[in-house]
């Protein structure tokens, strides 16, 4: 009996995985998953169906054929999806880094599902020096991806999901064990200092800010010559004002002046009338 195939693999689940050695992480693989997620897989009837005397490289059919979004569980029923199941059945395969490698590599570049699920299984069982250096090439992959989970079908793309597997604790309704941070690996020297694609980021933020400096000068210059603008049309328009109001005054005293002469010459006429008359 110990050489049968059964078909709900309940074998694996049933000693714990005592016959199976450790990941390489030193976890079991047959309990890296939660027991009720465990429970639904082998229930599942893709999993008696599809997954039933698979080995790795069936794995790439199953990815091609039935894999079109990633995913834990969904639905009302919390369903596992087809990439939850063929994860788990690479808990039970345990390939080793040269199968792994061809998922990323060659098969990763025409099936990117077939990538993504190579990547969960790394960050499940691989140690953390592994996981880090193995996963964050595959921050450039700008590939859309599907994601199905309680809340619906969402968009997402294949760095995005890499980063999930590296920044958060629990994806596609698993816990991931907690690794230690880059940092504390690169002190320990068992991982080389990242370069990120964009360049240094002390750099950027440098730039950033004489960007900023920049403008900020541009604008304070620009407004101090809107202000000087400003300042001389106000005083343009004081000049005018002065002129108008300096005419207009000259103008009423020269019509007073005349108004005056002629109110004495006027005068002068009638005395002279007035005289003419007594003679």
């Amino acid at each position: 009996m110990s050489n049968t195939h059964r078909a709900d693999e309940r074998r694996f689940l049933d000693e714990r995985g005592s016959s199976a050695a450790l990941a390489p992480n030193g976890l079991n693989p047959a309990t890296i998953m939660e027991k009720a997620v465990r429970e639904r897989i082998i229930e599942s009837y893709f999993w008696k169906e599809q997954c039933f005397g698979v080995n790795e490289a069936d794995i790439v059919d199953r990815v091609v054929d039935h894999v079109s979004f990633v995913g834990g569980t969904y639905g009302v029923t919390q369903k596992p999806t087809p990439f939850l199941c063929l994860a788990f059945k690479l808990l039970q395969l345990a390939p080793d880094d040269d199968t792994l490698d061809e998922y990323l590599r060659f098969g990763g570049d025409k099936f990117k599902y077939l990538r993504a699920l190579a990547c969960f299984y790394i960050r499940l069982t691989r140690r953390a020096e592994r996981v880090y250096a193995t996963l964050e090439p595959f921050l450039e992959d700008r590939r859309k991806l599907r994601r199905k989970g309680r809340a619906g079908t969402s968009l997402t793309f294949v760095d995005q999901f890499v980063d999930d597997l590296l920044t958060k604790d629990r994806v596609c309704a698993t816990s991931l064990w907690q690794m230690p941070k880059r940092e504390i690996l690169e002190d320990l020297e068992l991982l080389e200092p990242r370069v990120s694609p964009l360049g240094d980021i002390e750099d950027l933020l440098e730039e950033d800010e004489l960007e900023m400096n920049g403008g900020a000068n541009g604008d304070a210059r620009s407004d101090s010559d809107d202000e000087g603008v400003i300042k001389e049309e106000e005083g343009e328009e004081d000049t005018r004002r002065r002129r108008s109001t300096s005419g207009s005054s000259r103008r009423g005293r020269s019509n007073s002046r005349d108004r005056s002469r002629s109110r004495d010459d006027m005068e002068v006429d009638r005395n002279d009338k007035s005289s003419g008359d007594e003679r």
